[in-house]
Order: structure tokens, then sequence, then C-alpha cells
């Protein structure tokens, strides 16, 4: 294995390791409405997700930080073809950080409503377009000759984009309510996403079987071996989850979800391999991981220093999900801040 390939797989890695992680609170965030009612049921949600929602966008930080080191041209394509709905995506995070800091500085009611609101949005919007991207990823973009995306932002939003936004949204949202019932000690709570898990989870499921007709028909992912096997074991892994949450088995339903996501993320990946951005103008102007790379003497330096360091970063995420490994209880929020 040559280390374009490599930081392809290590690339991969990230972007699966952030779908799952943020995916949970991305989610809890964008169902605070449904499942929170008053407002101690909202800070017990908040406070789920509220120690470590900024450890998990580091995988995405680390991500594009990776992309840009290992393939600067595709950095540099995908952040200007991009460029207005990263800025949205940008925009939502920065609306749902204040959210999560701001809200129980005041205690007034009309304040709580308005950052409550800021929240869910900052929470379902990324949701949504990380989906219209990966979607965006497998159908391919108008990318010419000299690498420079040729589309406006409606090209990134065609109907089976919008699709995949949504099924991403689903798939969150559903994760967020499983995650919640894991860091919860609320009988309300659990009786709420008792009622609203199975149905996001069959709407999902529903909007994902078109999603996936529409790529079959649309590209050649799944004319990739490995992208058909890991798609159909993500499938595996989500029906295991309803299965298991269905008789009451709440924490091997969130393996099920995450297990599904990170092996979808993987199929995507794997479909692609080994373009990273595929051109729907000319397939010969595709970016490939050998023509958007950086020099073999970096990558071979990026690989010593990530092999130093990543352990590290890993160590200190795990660890801070031990610390704050047990469930929140209306007592602990006399503790907490958020």
């Amino acid at each position: 294995m040559d280390l374009n390939t490599l930081w392809f797989i290590l690339v991969s890695v990230l972007f699966a390791g952030f779908f799952f992680l943020e995916g949970f609170d991305y989610g809890a965030g964008a169902m605070l409405p449904l499942l929170g009612k008053s407002d101690k049921e909202r800070r017990l949600i908040i406070n789920s997700f509220g120690p470590i929602w900024d450890g998990n966008e580091v995988w995405l930080l680390t991500a594009g930080g990776a992309i840009f080191a290992a393939f600067p041209h595709w950095y540099a394509t995908l952040f200007s073809g991009f460029y207005l709905a990263l800025f949205l995506i940008l925009l939502a995070l920065i609306l749902r950080i204040a959210a999560i800091e701001f809200r129980s500085k005041k205690e007034d009611p009309v304040w709580q409503k308005r950052w409550d609101i800021a929240l869910t949005i900052g929470s379902a919007a990324p949701a949504f377009l990380f989906g219209v991207a990966v979607s965006n990823f497998v159908t391919g973009v108008p990318i010419a000759a000299n690498m420079q995306y040729a589309g406006t932002l409606w090209n990134l939003l065609g109907p089976h984009d919008l699709l995949g936004g949504l099924v991403f949204l689903a798939l969150f949202c559903y994760h967020g309510c499983l995650f919640i019932n894991l860091k919860t000690d609320s009988p309300v709570l659990k009786e709420r996403v008792e009622k609203y898990a199975p149905r996001l989870f069959f709407a999902m499921l529903a909007m994902l079987v078109v999603w996936l007709v529409c790529m079959f028909i649309l590209s050649d992912m799944f004319k990739s071996v490995p992208a058909l096997i890991l798609t159909l074991l993500a499938a595996v892994a989500l029906v295991f989850s309803i299965l298991t949450f269905l008789k009451k088995r709440p924490g091997l339903a969130f393996i099920g979800t995450g297990a599904g996501i990170v092996l979808f993320t993987f199929a995507v990946f794997a479909g692609m391999f080994p373009n990273v951005m595929i051109s729907t103008l000319d397939p010969a102007y595709s970016l490939t991981i050998y023509t958007a790379s950086s020099s073999a003497y970096t990558l071979k330096l990026m690989s010593i220093v990530a092999a130093c360091l990543v352990p590290i970063v890993l160590a200190y995420q795990a660890w801070t999900y031990w610390v704050f490994r047990k469930r929140i209880t209306e007592k602990d929020l006399e503790q907490m801040h958020y």
C-alpha cells in the first residue's frame, strides 16, 4: 500500500469517526423541541453532550487538515466549489456553539426559548448539509480540466442530493435519540425516545432505499465490490439497531447505529476510490489520490507525525468519555452550567 492510499484511508476513518461521534449530538440537538418539553428536560438533553461536543468536532477539523496537507488539490477544489454550502455549515455551527454556551446564562424563558431554536437549527442544518455533500461526492460534480469547480450552488442541490440530506438528518436524529436514552435518567425522556425513535428509523429507511436506488442509477458507486459489501453490512447493522431497540436493549441499538454509520461512510469512500472528487463533465477531469496529492516527501513526513500524535489524541478523547460516562439526572443539573 502506497502513502496516497494510506492517507485516503485515514481521511475516510476521520470522517467515519466524525459522523459517528458528532452524529449523535447533532441528532440530540435537532430533537430538542420534540423530546424536551420543560427547561429541565432540555437541560438534561444539552448536558448529555455538552462536555463532549467540542471533542467530537476535532474529527472534522482533523479531516479538513489532513485533506489540506495530503491532497491540496482536493482541498482547493472542494472549498472553492462547495464554498457557499460550507459557509452555511460554518454559520450553523457558530449558531449551535453560541446556543450551547449562552442559553443557561440568563434565567429568562424567552431568552432560553430563542437559544433552543438556534440550537435546533444549528444542529439540524449541518446534518442535512453533510448528507447533501455526501450525495454530491457519490454522483460527482462539474469539474473542468483545470481542477476548477464549473458549477453553481444549484448544481449541488439536485432532488437526489436533497434526499441524501434528509437521510442523514433522520439517521442522526435516530442516533441522537439512542444517545439521549443512554445518557439521561429520565422516564419522561425515555418514553418520548421510545415514541419517536422507531418513526425516525423507518422514515430514514424508506428514504435511504430510494436514495440508494438513485445512486445505483446515477453513479458507479455500487460497481465496486467493497462498496457493495460495506453497504450491505451497514444495512444489517441498522436493522440490528432497530430490532435491539424494540427489545429494550438501548446499548446494543446504539452500537448498531454507530456501526451502520461507520460502515456506510467507508462504503462511500470505497465507491469513490481511487477518485477523491468525480467530474461529471469528463471522467478524465476527476481528481484522484495521485493527481490531487502532495509530494511523496510531504506524505512521508505527515505519516511520521500522525503516528506520534494520533494515539495521544485518541487516548485523551477516550479518557474524556470515561470521565463523563455516567447517566445525567435532574440532581446533576445543579452542578452543570449548560
